[in-house]
């Protein structure tokens, strides 16, 4: 036989409703750490710092720019160490895979063509630096992807 027993009901009394009135009367309600946040205007967007239109802009632009013996933009190469932007002047900080690279004397000025020709840009400047050395671990997953890397 079985080791339970089956019992039929008619039905079940409802259980008792919480009461939120008992609740609120010993209750003072907190400080909101959002009150007047969401009653100001959102802040003006700095189009120079990152994540701005200019400076989004500017990153464009440099992603067009190929280095002519590897299929990669020199953004995802990670030749780009700094981008600054500045009343509408614009440095950018970069290097090379390697001094010796064949495009070592074309490439700074065609950055600077570049990112000077990039809308609300005044000026452009481009820093070639060797410190630290370019390898390819500061290349982004995408451009390892490209190369086969990954």
């Amino acid at each position: 036989m079985s080791d339970y027993d089956i019992e039929e009901v008619g039905g079940v009394p409802t259980p008792p409703r919480a009461r939120v009135e008992d609740v609120r009367a010993g209750f003072e309600r907190k400080r909101d750490y959002l009150e007047g946040f969401l009653n100001q205007p959102p802040a003006a967007d700095n189009a120079e710092a990152p994540g701005g239109a200019l400076y989004e802009a500017v990153i464009g632009a440099l992603k067009e720019i190929y280095d002519p013996e590897i299929p990669v933009n020199i953004y995802e190469l990670g030749l780009v160490y700094n981008v600054e932007i500045s009343e509408g002047h614009v440095i950018v900080t970069m290097t090379l895979t390697t001094p010796h690279c064949p495009v070592a004397e074309s490439m700074p000025a065609e950055v600077e063509i570049r990112v000077g020709a990039v809308p609300g840009v005044g000026s452009a400047e481009v820093n070639l630096v060797w410190d630290p050395p370019w390898d390819p671990g500061k290349m982004s997953d995408e451009a390892k992807l490209e190369l086969g890397m990954l």
